[in-house]
């Protein structure tokens, strides 16, 4: 294969999503010779992989190694397919069927269990840790259910296969989102949303459907975004708990603000906070992480794009609720940072927005999460332009 002159498009996939997410060599190198043990991988030494990589990145030799593909879908956060391997193979023959369908025969109300108890486990670690390393997992663990759901033939486990599975399908499509991919994020969301129907369950669909407006919101799409969360409240609407609907008109909230119609988007939290429950946690929804430092911050958050100066007061009232907080997510505390960090830029203030962006940096990098490099990769700084922060 030819070698890749300065302004060629990528030569392969694998190299292609490594600039698209503004990794060096090195760092995919570092993150294999550290990750591989507790993976449970065998990798080369740190010089071979760098040649390795090289070689793979330019299609001299393909990637036929699962337990490099492994490291390669958890770094970045993408499918096979997405990287350009090759989609794993499946037998079509009537043995392979029985024996599936024997498989779907043996769940019971104790494995269905274990399932949500598997996705709980994932949930809380990407709370705690972040995106970086769970993403593949999911994927898998998806990819579990599904063929058990598709071969079950009991009224009653598919239908609570397909609440579990809706479960998984958003978790993963937000791990997803953070890690830069909004396409698998998407079709992660459009697949929750089939099972949730299957599920029988609308506030399920209303989740789902809430969630994926977050990706348009992300893509600059804010008309579409705030379509279909007004569609997401009318699912919802006298069929969902009291919590669902209060994070539901936050997400109305910050999806008005973002399509800059200031008054609605207040508006909308003023129900949000109305709607709050006294005790935000329901079994029924751990997915859902909220109460009022949440609020603040989502509220913040919207202030800040509609340019609102009280973002600043908002968004620091959350932070120093969130700081102290058992409930708080290290990915809402992120974003919190980057939006600080902008709110003070645009406030005027540099060191404000330094300090804000260098822990946001930091905590970025530790947790992997692509999105908010990315949103911080645009921040401009009073005075010295555009900042070399991110």
């Amino acid at each position: 294969m030819a070698r890749r002159k300065q302004g060629d498009p990528p030569l392969t996939r694998l190299q292609a999503v490594r600039e698209e997410t503004g990794h060096t060599q090195d760092q995919v190198v570092r993150f294999f010779v550290k990750r591989a043990p507790r993976a449970g991988v065998t990798v080369a030494s740190a010089s071979a992989l760098s040649v390795m990589l090289s070689r793979w990145e330019n299609g001299h030799v393909d990637v036929t190694d699962l337990g490099y593909r492994q490291l390669f879908r958890e770094f970045y956060g993408r499918t096979n397919e997405e990287l350009g391997f090759p989609a794993e193979v499946e037998s079509d023959g009537i043995e392979e069927l029985r024996d599936r369908l024997l498989v779907a025969r043996s769940i019971d109300h104790s494995t269905l269990e274990l399932f949500q108890s598997q996705i709980n486990n994932l949930r809380n670690s990407d709370q705690h840790f972040g995106a970086i390393e769970i993403l593949d997992q999911l994927n898998n663990l998806v990819r579990q259910i599904e063929s058990v759901r598709t071969f079950s033939v009991s009224a009653m486990h598919r239908e609570r296969l397909a609440a579990i599975l809706t479960d998984a399908r958003t978790l993963a499509g937000w791990t997803a989102l953070d890690r830069g991919s909004q396409l698998q994020a998407w079709q992660y969301h459009e697949d929750a949303k089939v099972s949730a129907r299957e599920a029988d369950s609308p506030y399920l669909l209303a989740h789902a459907t809430a969630q994926q407006a977050v990706i348009l919101l992300d893509i600059g799409e804010p008309a579409a975004a705030v379509e279909l969360l007004e569609h997401a409240r009318y699912v919802a609407e006298n069929r969902s708990p009291s919590l669902l609907r209060t994070w539901l008109a936050a997400a109305h909230g910050e999806g008005l603000a973002a399509a800059g119609r200031h008054d609605d988007s207040l508006h909308a939290f003023d129900q949000a906070h109305a709607l709050m429950p006294s005790d935000p946690i329901d079994p029924q929804m751990p997915f859902l992480l909220l109460n009022d430092g949440h609020l603040s911050r989502w509220r913040g958050n919207a202030l800040l794009r509609l340019g609102n100066q009280d973002a600043i007061n908002s968004l620091e009232a959350a932070a120093r609720e969130l700081d102290s907080s058992p409930r708080a997510a290290v990915r809402g505390q992120l974003s919190m940072y980057v939006d600080l960090a902008f709110a003070y830029a645009a406030a005027g203030d540099t060191r404000g927005a330094v300090d804000y962006a260098r822990k946001a940096r930091q905590l970025a990098t530790r947790i992997g999460s692509d999105r908010q490099r990315q949103r911080l990769a645009t921040l401009v700084l009073p005075d010295f332009g555009r900042t070399g922060i991110a």
